[in-house]
């Protein structure tokens, strides 16, 4: 597997959930994180854990269900 996406949701406390559903129902991954920063670390860390040595993926792809939304003020 060369690439994953994960879908980002935030949950009603305001976290940022990102998830995984793995092919076959091969289990999958869930992480969390405060703010988009820290839930790319957490993301870059669950994958690694996830797949065995040598076998994750190349490229992490981060898909939003909703849009952000940057404020100017």
């Amino acid at each position: 597997m060369k690439e994953i996406t994960l879908k980002i949701e935030r949950d009603e406390s305001g976290w940022l959930v990102a998830s995984w559903d793995a092919p076959n129902g091969q289990g999958g991954i869930t992480t969390q994180g405060h703010d988009l920063r820290e839930l790319q670390d957490n993301v870059k860390e669950a994958v690694l854990c996830h797949f065995e040595r040598g076998e994750a993926p190349s490229t992490i792809c981060l898909h939003f269900v909703n849009d952000p939304v940057l404020a100017t003020a």
